[in-house]
């Protein structure tokens, strides 16, 4: 049984009313800007505490360190909240990157976008006869964009190792015709990113019938 109860975000007796900061009273969680700078200019917040943004520790690390370089080091870099690699590490792991389908129509709309799908076989579970068809891997194109991938989704063995290495190719501009150029190393679970062929609409069938 997992009981997730999330993380409370513990603003309401540290004096932010005082400088007029204001906060979600639902979440206690702060509202920021791209900038991570809160309704009062010279206030900033970042980590878990920020509202409607990832409670990831690499993310709070990156957006801080980013932060400083702006405020001290004459930067303009700003964290990336959109291409953030993660992993829910399940028996079996679930990894993404970028957009889930949902907020991609949201933002870029059902017509800008093409959807790439299929089940897999990883090859170490054919010895011991384990379910086919169970692992899932997804990619987001945009059509407007070149077919640049916007979203990348994986369900599988080693769900995070996989992902950590596409979300740089993701950060420097992945699309789905260098994906196909892409020659895979066989036989990994990874490979299945670089033989996509099936798109959502089409409707077609993506069950395998082998590694």
């Amino acid at each position: 049984v997992l009981i997730a109860i999330g993380r409370d975000a513990c603003t309401r007796n540290i004096g932010l009313q005082t400088i007029g900061v204001k906060i979600n009273e639902k979440n206690g969680k702060v509202p920021v800007n791209d900038e991570e700078q809160t309704n009062v200019p010279y206030v900033y917040a970042i980590g878990d505490i920020l509202d409607g943004k990832l409670e990831l520790t690499p993310v709070a690390i990156q957006a801080g360190r980013l932060l400083a370089q702006r405020l001290y080091g004459g930067s303009s870099r700003k964290c990336d909240y959109i291409n953030v690699p993660t992993t829910v590490f399940t028996p079996l792991e679930y990894g993404s990157c970028g957009y889930p389908e949902e907020k991609a129509i949201e933002e870029y709309g059902q017509q800008n976008l093409e959807v790439y799908h299929t089940l897999f076989w990883p090859l170490e579970w054919t010895v011991p006869g384990r379910d086919n068809n169970t692992c899932y891997a997804k990619i987001i194109c945009n059509k407007q964009d070149n077919n640049r991938v916007i979203g990348l989704h994986i369900l599988g063995p080693n769900a995070g190792e996989v992902t950590q290495g596409f979300a740089a190719a993701i950060k420097c501009g992945l699309t789905k015709e260098l994906l196909d150029e892409t020659i895979g190393i066989h036989p990994t679970c990874a490979e299945v990113f670089t033989t996509m062929d099936i798109t959502k609409s089409s409707g077609q069938d993506i069950t395998q019938k082998g590694c």
